[in-house]
């Protein structure tokens, strides 16, 4: 098969401003690659399909990453359910389309571990998906991300697309969100310890009882040039550490490291989300990809990028 990640490759990374797309381009730098291409939100607004199939049509991406996308925490999915599921929809719509009807690219749909069941088995096998009730709280967000690995697969079986998606864990890292009204978990600990300091309180959202695995956005990068240039089947695969912990575990791990003396409270009111989301990553195990980074190690450059940054990242998810 030829490697669609060669020094002549042209390589799409929609989503470049993002968490994932920065990592990626990180990553692609790193191997050499220079003919990448990217596009801002204003310079290309992916929802519009006329403007998406002009842009791929006349740059013609051999490799495309796909992970632009509108995201958020519980309490962002929760009151903008609309914008989650109507954006993240016509994203992968026109971006798939118009790989599928410009050239040949080979493109990776970046899903995420919320489009399996709330109930899921755990570790959670990717025969999964579908198999009951998605959890309320980000259902908006996982109908799109479903909607979009099932679009791959049938350009694919239609017109032997080379498409491909991706289900990754929990993410975080350096360009992380910390907006406490939209951030994930993870960054919004490390800016409360940050903020509340060494004799403050910090309060957690729910009871502090689900567990949660987090991959640290490099190693997701990592994991997704190798899927790139060794994995080509229709079935979706999980990208994560095999490692989970519960939020409890988490909040006195990141208190530890940023504010040791802080005190942690619990607000058993807020929602909780799902009770538990392990992935089984013994697929990708077994094509020989492993993650690097622990989570001790990843919280604590995090927490430096944060601080140097002031949270603050050069762009819009797209």
């Amino acid at each position: 098969m030829t490697d669609p990640l060669s020094p002549e490759s042209r390589v799409w990374v929609a989503g470049h401003n993002g968490l994932v797309g920065s990592a990626l381009l990180r990553r692609l730098k790193a191997e050499g690659l220079s003919r990448l291409l990217v596009a801002s939100h204003a310079e290309l607004d992916l929802r519009n399909q006329a403007a998406t199939r002009a842009w791929v049509a006349a740059n013609r991406p051999d490799a495309v990453f796909l992970a632009a996308a509108t995201v958020g925490g519980i309490q962002a999915n929760v009151t903008r359910p609309a914008d989650f599921l109507y954006d993240n929809l016509m994203i992968a719509a026109n971006v798939l389309e118009a790989c599928a009807t410009s050239g040949n690219a080979k493109v990776l749909v970046l899903g995420s571990s919320c489009i399996y069941p709330r109930e899921a088995p755990q570790p959670i096998p990717e025969e999964a998906l579908l198999g009951g009730p998605l959890e309320p709280t980000n259902e908006a967000y996982a109908v799109a991300k479903i909607a979009a690995l099932k679009l791959a697969q049938a350009y694919r079986k239609q017109h032997g697309s080379r498409f491909i998606s991706a289900m990754p864990s929990n993410l975080y890292g350096p360009g992380d969100n910390f907006d406490l009204a939209t951030a994930h978990v993870l960054p919004a600990l490390i800016r409360k310890f940050h903020e509340a300091g060494q004799s403050g309180t910090v309060t957690v959202w729910g009871s502090g009882r689900p567990k949660r695995e987090f991959l640290h956005v490099d190693d997701l990068a990592d994991a997704l040039v190798f899927l790139m240039r060794r994995y080509d089947d229709a079935a979706p695969i999980n990208v994560g550490t095999g490692e989970d912990e519960t939020i409890v575990e988490l909040a006195a791990r990141v208190r530890d490291i940023v504010a040791p003396r802080a005190h942690i409270v619990f607000d058993a009111t807020k929602p909780d989300g799902t009770p538990r989301k392990l992935l089984d990553v013994s697929r990708l195990r077994a094509l020989g990809w492993k993650h690097r980074i622990g989570l001790d190690e990843g919280i604590r450059s995090t927490w430096e990028w944060y601080k140097q940054t002031g949270g603050k990242r050069q762009g819009a998810s797209q």
